[in-house]
């Protein structure tokens, strides 16, 4: 009589079975159909059972797919359906085997399949709303729970398998894995694109270290690329090359460097950057080997390339050690932004770590403030069962969770600390955790040390996990925002008209850096009686702020503006939101927007709404109409 093997799954936002197969490797082929917004093709899983004789049913994820087969390859396919839908995960694919499947035993599944127009994952522009207007593009978001909407796959994070891409297209086409053979080589596919009718090439890549389903990554336009690193390359549209090579190789070699000193050598062998058209809803999204950016960045000043210090961060947190399921989504954000700021600081100096982190507890203190003090999503571990993980994202992961980190940080000492870094990605690489795991990883690797050890007891674990609202605020550094908040006093008790007391020049942020402007700005939006309008209105015409080219400092100006209900900034505010799709910057917008104008909020999203990606899309639909 054979023992019953029971593996629980952790991810509560899978219907897969993950907990009696798991999938090893992944091959993708997929026709892109630029006409039809649609990609077509097989997927090829190859799965390994990990119970004995306890079913012969695979559980596959689904969302919004049309499956044409499913086939079993040296095995017997009894049968296979798709599930009703069950909101907010799609339908379960289910694939039934000939009898209960043995421990051990592999399987090679087959399907044949097609996405649909109501793919969450996949944003198809029209070459009108490309910068050069020449040919059509397209992209992919997979992240939290999307990759299921491209194809079935175990679409969790507590899943990690390797992956072949063979992808046809017209246009030039990148991917989440190393390209294999010369039509697969971005370089050889980069030449301005021909604008007559042109057939299918097909591009091929390999991802041999195991990645979960939301890495997978495609995009496909007329792109061209630039060295920015003896190992790194910029791709974007051909326009766009000059400006986004210059913006990001002063650093992102450095960066590279630093990243290696705090953990251990970069795994992925190139790291790139895909500078995306302007409707990618967020900042960078962390796809293996290309990094796909928010063309924001791009801002002719080099000031915001602090996100490529992120993305490439989760090089080592989230790509290699990755949160099992998305309740400890902190796992990889707060260690991204623990590591980015580190990179900040060898880079910048050590006053730009705190610097960063102040900026950073603001934005907690506004998603704290906007879910209430008391909501389940502003804990650092969270329960998502029954609920969208798109429906938490906010910096509580990111922040709550860097502020946990910093505290043990300075708890244990850097020297310390940092020998528990290269231990704990080694220990968990290529593998998946939760906050259980990383609790005792911690307490294991310091038991021999009788001081850490005692300092380690003082850790109330119950509180930094489960307390919703703020964690304890931190003695920062404030050297560097000290003028900002200086400045911003002053404003304050600003008159306009009044010849005696503060009066506003240009020579007041001379020398600042892009991010001292910010937070200048949120100061100002901080205060409890707003400005008036006519200070708005010297202050976006002295400093400058109304025509600036960089997104972080106009965005939070039009918040000023509109706290204040400047007519001045509606329109300004609506064209924005029709040119930038971040939702870092659209849906503080929109928010401010509809308090102020609602008929111009809701014109505004209704005009925009196609240019936005879905993602983007529903979450605004939700801020503006509760749906």
């Amino acid at each position: 009589m054979s023992s019953t093997t029971i593996n629980p799954p952790r991810d509560p936002n899978t219907l897969s079975n993950y907990n009696n197969f798991l999938t090893q490797h992944t091959s993708a082929n997929f026709e892109i159909d630029f006409e039809r917004r649609r990609l077509q093709g097989n997927v090829t899983l190859k799965l390994v059972s990990i119970s004995d004789s306890e079913t012969k049913d695979i559980l596959l994820d689904t969302s919004h797919l049309d499956v044409k087969n499913v086939s079993l390859k040296h095995s017997v396919l009894s049968h296979w359906q798709l599930l009703p839908r069950f909101e907010p995960y799609g339908s379960a694919l289910k694939i039934s085997l000939e009898k209960e499947a043995e421990k051990g035993q592999s399987f090679e599944v087959d399907i044949q399949v097609q996405t649909t127009d109501k793919c969450t994952a996949l944003q198809w522009l029209t070459p009108a709303q490309t910068s050069n207007k020449r040919h059509p593009y397209m992209f992919s978001q997979c992240q939290a729970i999307h990759a299921r909407s491209i194809f079935p796959c175990q679409d969790t994070p507590d899943v990690k398998s390797t992956f072949d891409f063979n992808i046809r297209s017209p246009l030039p086409v990148i991917a989440s894995g190393l390209a294999t053979g010369a039509t697969g080589r971005i370089e050889d596919s980069t030449p301005a694109v021909d604008d007559e009718a042109i057939g299918m090439t097909l591009y091929k890549f390999r991802q041999d270290i195991p990645i979960p389903s939301y890495l997978f990554a495609l995009a496909s336009g007329d792109i061209a690329s630039a060295p920015i690193g003896p190992r790194s390359v910029v791709a974007t549209g051909p326009e766009e090359l000059s400006a986004s090579k210059w913006e990001l190789e002063a650093d992102t070699e450095r960066f590279i460097q630093v990243g290696e000193s705090l953990v251990y050598d970069y795994a992925w062998t190139t790291y790139n950057v895909l500078i995306l058209p302007p409707s990618f809803p967020y900042g960078g999204m962390e796809n293996p080997v290309f990094t796909f950016a928010t063309p924001t960045i791009v801002s002719g000043d080099r000031q915001n390339v602090d996100v490529i210090a992120h993305e490439l961060s989760h090089s080592w947190s989230g790509n290699l050690v990755s949160n099992a399921s998305w309740e400890h989504f902190w796992l990889n954000e707060g260690w991204t932004m623990y590591l980015e700021r580190r990179i900040q600081a060898a880079v910048h100096g050590e006053p730009h770590r705190d610097f960063s982190a102040i900026i950073g507890w603001k934005a907690l203190s506004d998603s704290v403030n906007e879910f209430g003090n008391q909501h389940e999503f502003t804990k650092l571990v969270i329960d998502l069962k029954g609920k969208d993980p798109d429906d938490a994202f906010s910096s509580v992961p990111y922040e709550k969770g860097f502020h946990f980190l910093y505290y043990l940080e300075k708890l244990l000492g850097k020297e310390q600390w940092d020998k528990f870094i290269p231990h704990y990605f080694s220990k968990y690489k290529g593998k998946s955790l939760d906050s259980y795991d990383f609790k005792s990883t911690l307490l294991d690797f310091f038991e021999k040390d009788e001081v850490a050890r005692r300092k380690l007891d003082e850790v109330d674990w119950d509180v930094w996990f489960y307390k919703p609202g703020l964690p304890p605020k931190p003695d920062f550094d404030t050297s560097l925002v000290d003028v900002c908040y200086a400045l911003a006093d002053q404003w304050k008790t600003f008159i306009p008209n009044e010849k005696s007391g503060f009066q506003p020049e240009a020579k007041d942020i001379e020398g600042w850096m892009a991010n001292q402007i910010v937070v200048f700005l949120e100061r100002i939006q901080d205060f409890e009686q707003p400005l008036s309008k006519e200070a708005v209105h010297i202050m976006g015409q002295t400093y400058g702020f109304s025509k600036s080219k960089n997104v972080e400092v106009v965005s939070r100006y039009l918040a000023v503006g509109l706290k204040a209900k400047s007519e001045e900034v509606l329109e300004p505010t609506a064209e924005l939101l029709g040119r930038v799709g971040r939702m870092k910057f659209v849906r503080p917008l929109y928010r401010k927007l509809n308090a102020v104008d609602r008929e111009l909020a809701v014109k505004t999203f209704e005009k925009n709404k196609d240019f936005y990606h879905p993602i983007c899309r529903a979450m605004v639909e939700k801020d503006l109409f509760g749906k």
